[in-house]
């Protein structure tokens, strides 16, 4: 008792504490400094030349996908220039914080000369999956049918997209015209599929066309492994946060490490993938890909939308896409006045950058400002502007490599100036590493040979090899033109080349590889390169002294030799014909040059190596499979090998 009359006190005291700091009553008592960040802050944008609009666009299953417009101050009935992008449509218009709209848009996908003097309205969506907009992604997403069971597709967002935007921009005359390039550039191909009517013309730059045959992931059967960083990065999550991780500085020990790309592949974690799943279950050009190829869903739907294709001479990414289209569609251009083919002298995508280099190429003039001024500029604003200015536009626009001049075509590659004719000519191969419009002779050697060996691939170029990537110094996207003595010094390599020309020879069109080859093995790969050599000096230029020049250069996977449908093992040690067509191409050798024809067997890492004994699916080789392997490659009267180059004769070409 004593001792709780003498604690009651001390409770009642700390009782009285306790409720006077309590948390409350001290942060009441507490001075604060008012924090000077607004709850939303408004930016004034009053004194900039244009008006941005960030909207979600529904489309007709619900989902909403996130539009930027960019609308320059004071427009009226300006047509609307729309691209649709899986690369963030937030970034590609923000470059730079600008009152101005031309350092808005300084960034893929924007002809500035074009887009900031026509005052067009320019609208850049995310689709469906990426970045702002709902829904799910799916690489390529095909159209409505077999591959897709869903109700919507890239087509179906097009056209709901553009009718929302005819129907809410006030400021437009409702005339559309889609562009952009790559991946941008499939999603032009997809609107013309049941294109919206106000859709007045579309232009296609460098398009994904067909994964397997010759763009993205696959060359006639060999995978394209190098791009396995693009898928992860690009499905792995909405807004590719995911990034591929490496532990080696050169991309030739990274690819080394893994014996195959599926192996590769498993190590990074890429079976959560969607799309590499895919890749993996269809080794084969079976239907999951040519059901999806927009050259022939193109071919099967009328042609309703004026079309201008871009191509580049030297697409180290989509070299397919672009002229399989104007092959597919031209024929339905029955006035020649729809169809549209512009073949220029550049990389993926250089058509809207500087076009007067392509690494050690000099054009003497910035080849894409002629292309954005002079082809685009004007067609653009004749199908899309009121009144449609007239547009003096040729239906080829083609560059001349070699003699670096533009010319004016009817039609591509036939479509000749002057009365000039494209001849097939066989380029033989002869024996002592010769080549010449003459078949070879029965006294020389039958066959040249080199030993393949997986564990040492040929690299694709000079070592130590850059990632995939535009940025940071990398060249990547100058590799198609890289000096090929890199590899002529190679013994898996064997270099035939012409004496010093006497007369220029001028080729249009696509060469065709005819080889005749052997392998101890039961799989090959065939790599076949059509070079120009440059003299041994070059005045004014002296870097080029003796540079072997690519002008067409292309992969075929040998299993794939009688039908790219099903995979077959090769017959060992018989002499069969490998016949392949390699890129397109629009070049004169000069007098004074060489023509010389290199063959090799692995093109690494950009390829993945085969490992030339037969497997169901190379994807999942073991390392007991990849074995060394002779070919040999004939030029003997009865199994002479050539490249048939489409020779122009005459005229003005």
């Amino acid at each position: 008792m004593t001792s709780k009359l003498r604690l009651a006190p001390t409770v009642a005291f700390a009782c009285a504490i306790a409720i006077v700091l309590s948390p409350a009553r001290v942060a009441a008592q507490k001075p604060t400094l008012p924090s000077e960040t607004p709850a939303k802050f408004t930016p004034t944008r009053s004194s900039f030349d244009y008006e941005r609009r960030d909207v979600m666009i529904p489309m007709r299953d619900g989902a909403k996908l996130h539009t930027v417009i960019l609308v320059p101050k004071g427009a009226r009935r300006a047509p609307i220039l729309l691209t649709r992008t899986p690369y963030d449509a937030s970034a590609t218009t923000t470059y730079a914080q600008s009152a101005h709209l031309a350092p808005t848009l300084n960034g893929y996908d924007n002809a500035l000369d074009v887009i900031i003097p026509g005052g067009y309205i320019r609208v850049v969506q995310d689709i469906r999956g990426k970045y702002g907009s709902e829904g799910d992604y799916v690489m390529n997403r095909p159209l409505v049918g077999p591959l897709n069971p869903t109700t919507v597709d890239e087509s179906t967002d097009t056209y709901d997209t553009i009718d929302w935007l005819v129907k809410n921009i006030p400021e437009t005359n409702g005339n559309v015209g889609e562009l952009g390039i790559s991946y941008d550039g499939f999603e032009p191909l997809m609107g013309l599929v049941n294109p919206h009517p106000a859709l007045k013309v579309s232009a296609p730059m460098n398009p994904m066309v067909d994964g397997w045959m010759g763009d993205d992931w696959f060359h006639n059967g060999a995978f394209r492994q190098q791009n396995i960083p693009y898928i992860l990065e690009q499905e792995a999550t909405r807004d590719n946060s995911a990034k591929w991780w490496t532990d080696h500085f050169d991309d030739y020990d990274v690819y080394m490490k893994s014996r195959s790309a599926g192996d590769l592949g498993r190590l990074h974690g890429l079976e959560q993938v969607g799309f590499w799943k895919k890749v993996l279950e269809h080794p084969n050009y079976d239907s999951w890909w040519s059901g999806q190829a927009m050259d022939k869903i193109l071919a099967a739907h009328p042609l309703k939308v004026p079309v201008m294709l871009v191509h580049s001479l030297w697409d180290q990414e989509d070299i397919y896409g672009a002229i399989a289209v104007y092959k597919a569609i031209k024929p339905k251009d029955v006035n020649n006045d729809k169809v549209f083919l512009v073949i220029g002298p550049w990389h993926h995508g250089q058509e809207i950058e500087n076009g007067s280099t392509l690494g050690a190429l000099d054009f003497e003039s910035n080849t894409s400002r002629y292309f954005q001024q002079q082809i685009l500029g004007p067609f653009l604003a004749h199908y899309l502007k009121d009144g449609g200015p007239p547009a003096d536009i040729a239906p080829v626009n083609a560059y001349v490599t070699g003699a670096n001049r533009w010319e004016r075509l009817t039609s591509w590659p036939s479509g000749c100036a002057a009365g000039c004719t494209i001849r097939p000519t066989p380029l033989y191969l002869h024996s002592g590493f010769a080549v010449g419009f003459s078949a070879p002779a029965a006294n020389g050697d039958a066959f040249d040979s080199y030993i393949s060996d997986p564990a040492k691939p040929v690299p694709f170029r000079k070592r130590p090899i850059q990632p995939i990537g535009y940025d940071n110094g990398l060249t990547w996207p100058e590799w198609l033109v890289d000096d090929q003595r890199e590899a002529s010094g190679r013994t898996d390599v064997l270099s035939y080349e012409t004496d010093a020309l006497a007369a220029a020879v001028m080729i249009s069109g696509q060469p065709t590889a005819d080889i005749f080859a052997s392998t101890t093995g039961t799989d090959a790969d065939w790599v076949v390169k059509l070079i120009d050599v440059y003299p041994d000096e070059v005045g004014g230029q002296p870097k080029m002294g003796g540079y072997q020049l690519p002008v067409a250069m292309d992969i075929l996977r040998g299993r794939f030799r009688e039908g790219f449908e099903s995979a077959k093992p090769i017959a060992p040690n018989t002499p069969l014909l490998y016949k392949f067509a390699l890129p397109t191409t629009n070049h004169v050798f000069l007098p004074g040059h060489r023509i010389m024809v290199q063959i090799q067997s692995s093109w690494f890492p950009l390829y993945d190596r085969n490992p030339q004994t037969f497997v169901p699916n190379i994807f999942w080789a073991k390392p007991a499979d990849y074995k060394k392997a002779e070919h040999r490659i004939f030029h003997e009267p009865s199994h002479a090998s050539f490249i048939e180059l489409p020779i122009v004769t005459t005229g003005g070409r």
